[in-house]
């Protein structure tokens, strides 16, 4: 999997996209675009990547992303003939025009849009009328469609409902080499954090020396390498231990883990009880 730069097609008729869709499955590749997005997974569940990221995801979420934030749903299987279904408004900075966000009317909403470069998860009443306005904006002809989205973007600016998913991505900007390099690093480590990575091989990806590797990937996360697989395999097997048919540890080998009770002791440190008590 690598981060796609995903390009956006508007036509002339319109300065945003809105789009719906049914699907078989989430899977698109963990992808970046300079376009601002809402995405709403109207039914769906399964994990959610966004920045250094992974949460569980279930029908309803809604989140909104900032200009090239690298993200992806992936969705857990489906029954044959069943759907994921998902709502998404994508929009440029200027898609109004390069000076709009400069007047003193947008001031707030200039400032949520900065805060959503670390990804943010919507919640509470602000969510209802964020839900509210979009199936208002799903009926509506093109002049009303611009109206919903700018009370949408007024409610979230002067929400405290938002839920930072990715601090790491605070102070970050996303130009350059050194975001080209993190994507590609992230897009593997989703890619194959079941499967034993070699530090080696994630360096070479990096295009770094091990040592170089384990430095800088400390500096834009925070965390050890090790620590962010972890973090993707424990939150894996979570959705795993909602399926009673398996055992701890065949969720655990699974999941990435080789060691049963290293498993065991990561879990509980991260998640506060047993694996077989959270199931």
């Amino acid at each position: 999997m690598k981060a796609v730069l995903e390009k956006l097609d508007l036509d002339a008729r319109n300065s945003f996209l809105y789009r719906n869709f049914a699907l078989p499955a989430f899977d698109a590749a963990f992808h970046f675009h300079p376009e601002f997005e809402l995405t709403h997974i109207r039914r769906g569940e399964g994990q959610r990547y966004v920045g250094t990221h992974v949460e569980d995801f279930y029908d309803d979420d809604l989140i909104f992303l900032g200009s090239n934030l690298p993200h992806c749903w992936i969705s857990k299987p489906l029954t044959e003939g069943e759907k994921v279904e998902a709502t998404v408004v994508q929009f440029k900075g200027d898609f109004l025009g390069e000076r709009f966000l400069e007047l003193p009317e947008m001031h707030l909403v200039n400032i949520f849009l900065q805060k959503s470069r670390t990804g943010l998860k919507i919640l509470g009443e602000t969510k209802f009328k964020v839900l509210a306005t979009l199936e208002e904006l799903s009926k509506a002809n093109d002049y009303q469609r611009l109206l919903f989205l700018l009370n949408i973007l007024g409610f979230l600016a002067e929400s405290n409902e938002l839920e930072i998913i990715d601090s790491s991505f605070i102070n970050v900007h996303h130009s350059g080499t050194e975001t080209a390099r993190f994507q590609k690093v992230f897009a593997y480590l989703i890619e194959h954090y079941r499967e034993e990575i070699a530090l080696p091989s994630i360096a070479e990806v990096a295009h770094l020396s091990p040592t170089s590797f384990c430095r800088y990937f400390k500096t834009i996360t925070g965390k050890t390498f090790v620590e962010v697989v972890n973090s993707y395999r424990i939150q894996y097997a979570c959705q795993l231990l909602k399926n009673k048919e398996l055992t701890v540890s065949q969720i655990a080998f699974e999941s990435g883990f080789n060691d049963i009770p290293y498993f065991n002791k990561i879990f509980k440190k991260m998640k506060g009880v047993s694996p077989s008590k959270y199931q």
